[in-house]
């Protein structure tokens, strides 16, 4: 009976056995699904911070067409003022069909012309009609890859579907940090340098803000 754990300190042991396990299981299946988004602002984080080093030279492709009759006579000129709406939807079919373009989004219709902005992560595009002959012009703007995946980064023109991917990424991400810290903190008895790193990972960025920007 000698080597047997009296039951308080066995619970407490079985207590803690169960929380290691939890907060690890966490930390595994957080790190595994925040890894790549995780590498990509690494990077990209990099090449935002070197945007001036690293930039592209952009390459504009610019395109003209003639709408169809039928069509044509739906952008015509009338009597309504200045407004914001959408290109009807068989103008935006023949615009999207003939150039692989999302002519979607509100476009500024004025007395003598229609415009609608195609901004995208990397570039930038539009569409602009002659409402009196159905001349069609666009043109489309790519900045390279790189310009591409810092767009991503910040967000920047790239839909509904990536910012809601970017709010799950950063869940993933406080739960990654989290059960981190509670790891830290269950371990910190046997690793003596753990809090010193951790206060020193707060106090250099907080220096450096407080030294040297202004």
């Amino acid at each position: 009976m000698h080597g047997t754990a009296p039951p308080p300190v066995k619970a407490k042991r079985s207590r803690k056995s169960f929380w290691l396990k939890q907060l690890h299981t966490w930390h595994w299946m957080s790190s595994a699904i925040s890894l790549i988004g995780l590498l990509l602002f690494a990077l990209t984080g990099f090449t935002l911070n070197h945007a001036a080093d690293i930039e592209g030279s952009p390459q504009s492709v610019e395109r003209k067409g003639q709408l169809p009759a039928p069509l044509a006579a739906m952008v015509r000129p009338d009597d309504a003022s200045d407004a914001k709406k959408p290109l009807p939807p068989a103008v935006a079919g023949w615009v999207q069909s003939s150039w692989s373009l999302p002519a979607t989004g509100a476009a500024e219709w004025s007395a003598d012309e229609i415009y609608l902005a195609l901004p995208r992560p990397g570039g930038d595009g539009w569409v602009s009609i002659d409402r009196e002959t159905g001349e069609v012009t666009s043109e489309v703007t790519s900045r390279g890859w790189i310009a591409y995946l810092n767009d991503l980064h910040k967000g920047r023109n790239a839909g509904t579907v990536w910012k809601w991917f970017i709010d799950i990424f950063v869940l993933a991400c406080i739960v990654f940090t989290g059960t981190g810290l509670f790891l830290l903190q269950m371990h910190s008895k046997h690793r003596r340098s753990t809090w010193p790193l951790v206060a020193a990972g707060l106090a250099i960025p907080a220096l450096l803000a407080v030294l040297f920007i202004h």
